[in-house]
């Protein structure tokens, strides 16, 4: 019997990383697994892209990367002595597009940013800190309000990365959102999948810092590349959640503790969605150039 794939366990265990690092590691993990373990059968292989789709749910640009992944196998008839060697080849080719998709985004989403902008941001996005590294390279001036992104404290890791980069910021509770709204020029979120019905998920308190920048009549732009993109409904997704532990006190069974780490934000509290192929004006599933209407 094959040993258990450590990646995926680092996968579910990883409660820091954005949605497009997670799946960039997840299918590098595939791809070693693959090189390493080269009599892996197909039902074998079957069994463990399962397991990797449901490792986590809410992570809809590993599932979408998957996809794209056995569509490019789909020709391949039989498992031949030369199937592994096909499927890391397909493998790293879709890790490419995924990249490409993010980095398209980011420089995209950069055209929204003024010199002098000073930017809100919660959780740790791997797209939105491509754009900060862009902004960087590019020399223009901004100051970012990154919150603190309890019970994981994802932006403690963003301040320290935009610290690095000597970009000036200011790290808050994620209960001031509305206090330093007044002070926000633009809102950029990162987004772990784009629902058919109008929704976006997020890293929870994403709906509250929408509302305050609806309330305070400040943009929020969302940046989801078309691997966010997702059929189902924000009636049947499944929305992932961590130990209670994470949140934190000495409870001893007296109140139960909750820690629900991702939450559906309504597309009516969006300006628009940012995907590699350019702005959509108030969301919607990404849209290629040729997109009529």
């Amino acid at each position: 019997m094959l040993p258990a794939p450590e990646f995926i366990d680092r996968l579910r265990a990883d409660q820091t990383s954005g949605a497009t690092r997670l799946a960039v590691q997840a299918l590098t993990g595939l791809h070693d697994y693959l090189g390493q373990y080269t009599e892996l059968s197909e039902s074998e292989l079957d069994a463990l892209v399962t397991t990797l789709r449901t490792a986590r749910p809410s992570m809809v640009p590993l599932r979408n990367a998957l996809v794209r992944w056995q569509a490019r196998m789909a020709d391949r008839q039989t498992w031949d002595a030369t199937r592994n060697q096909a499927a890391m080849l397909a493998l790293k080719q879709v890790i490419d597009d995924l990249n490409h998709a993010g980095e398209r985004t980011a420089k995209t989403a950069a055209g929204l940013i003024e010199p002098g902008a000073t930017i809100m941001t919660h959780s740790r996005s791997s797209t939105v800190m491509r754009l900060f590294r862009t902004l960087v390279h590019q020399r223009l001036p901004f100051d970012v309000i990154v919150t603190v992104s309890a019970p994981g404290k994802e932006g403690l890791l963003l301040a320290e990365e935009l610290a690095d980069l000597s970009v000036p910021t200011t790290l808050i509770t994620d209960a001031q959102v509305g206090l330093f709204m007044p002070d926000v020029d633009i809102n950029l979120s990162g987004c772990d999948c784009w629902l058919c019905d109008g929704f976006f998920l997020n890293k929870s308190g994403t709906y509250l810092q929408a509302l305050a920048a609806k309330d305070q009549a400040r943009p929020f732009w969302v940046l989801a590349d078309s691997f966010r993109d997702s059929p189902e409904d924000s009636a049947g997704v499944t929305l992932e959640e961590m130990s209670p532990e994470a949140v934190g006190g000495q409870l001893d069974g007296r109140a139960r503790a909750r820690n629900v780490y991702f939450e559906p934000v309504p597309q009516r509290l969006v300006t628009g969605r940012v995907t590699e192929w350019g702005l959509q004006s108030g969301g919607g599933p990404a849209r290629p150039p040729s997109y009529p209407g």
